[in-house]
């Protein structure tokens, strides 16, 4: 009996060795691993996005002399156009890298729409606090979960309003505006908390629908604003703060588990340092677009302490109906300052 259980101990000892060895060896053969990978950005290549990006390409390349190579394709090129089939691309390991915001990966996960929740922040002082702590942390950990490694957070911006026909003050002057949003449904119900007419289309249709007056006014982050001159169909630019949109640097989990550790520590390095980039460019491309605006003749309005805290007030429900989809420790973690 000793014998027989000594030759099963034997065997399970081999069998260990055998899988350590197998183990090392996966280490070793990704070791100086040859890589042509695939990064998708939304927008196009004058933008912040497509900058972090090319950075991220052009470092990685220069540090492995060639052996890792990153080809940028902007304007969603991989998916068609459509931003949520990146992200689910990425997932899926189909696309080996993006540049997307949270808004979109709520497709995927409505814990997403937290970083995006109703004057959630003041400023981008409390954004960097928030996503260099336990809210980027817990983000980090969903987007895990969805077969995602996030190298960094970077920013599309606060989302503004717009519209053409009066300053927006108060939740009053909101009231019958038909204002596009994005397809998301926490964005529609807001706006119909705020007793707005919500509506959604793609944004390739926006300028034309203002033009037309089929749709009062918009939303978006002063560089959409900006780049997509929509100055030209709307009169007034309320600077409200109302929704922070923040962009995941995403790598392929999978991709990134399968790579040697110095590999991993390299993309970890570079692809923080590429977020931080866009995000250094994106706050002081922002100033001078607000600039550009006011002279092109938009009329800009800073809500006031106190008109904004009747904002706040009025969204509470979207807070009451969100909160359970969120999760309470989710959204203490984004609202802990």
């Amino acid at each position: 009996m000793k014998r027989k259980s000594w030759k099963l101990g034997s065997l399970g000892l081999a069998a260990m060795l055998l899988l350590g060895a197998c183990s090392s060896g996966s280490a070793e053969e990704s070791k100086g691993k040859e890589y042509k990978l695939k990064m998708s950005v939304t927008v196009n290549d004058s933008s912040t996005w497509y900058a972090a990006a090319k950075k991220l390409s052009d470092d990685v390349s220069e540090e492995t002399d060639g052996r890792i190579k990153i080809e940028v394709f902007p304007n969603e090129q991989l998916s068609g156009g459509d931003s949520g089939k990146a992200v689910e691309m990425l997932s899926k390991g189909s696309t080996d890298l993006t540049f997307n915001s949270t808004i979109i990966y709520s497709i995927l996960d409505e814990r997403f729409g937290v970083a995006s929740a109703p004057f959630l922040f003041n400023n981008t002082d409390e954004v960097d606090k928030v996503f260099g702590g336990e809210g980027g942390e817990a983000i980090t950990k969903i987007l895990e979960e969805k077969g995602v490694k996030a190298l960094g957070f970077g920013q599309n911006g606060f989302r503004q309003v717009t519209n053409s026909v009066k300053e927006i003050k108060s939740p009053e002057d909101l009231k019958g505006l038909k204002i596009r949003i994005p397809g998301i449904t926490m964005y529609t119900d807001l706006y119909r908390t705020l007793g707005a007419d919500p509506t959604t289309m793609t944004f390739s249709e926006v300028f034309t629908s203002l033009q037309q007056g089929t749709i009062n006014g918009q939303e978006n982050p002063i560089d959409v604003i900006h780049s997509s001159k929509l100055n030209e169909v709307q009169d007034y630019l309320t600077l409200w703060n109302y929704s922070y949109d923040p962009l995941v640097l995403g790598m392929n989990k999978k991709l990134y588990d399968s790579m040697s550790k110095e590999d991993q520590e390299l993309f970890a390095r570079l692809g923080k340092e590429a977020a931080e980039y866009q995000v250094e460019l994106a706050r002081e491309k922002e100033t001078k677009q607000l600039e550009e605006l006011k002279a092109a003749g938009m009329k800009l309005y800073e809500p006031t302490e106190d008109e904004l805290a009747k904002f706040k007030e009025v969204v509470q429900p979207v807070y009451d109906k969100y909160t359970s989809i969120w999760g309470e420790d989710l959204l203490k973690a984004f609202q802990k300052r």
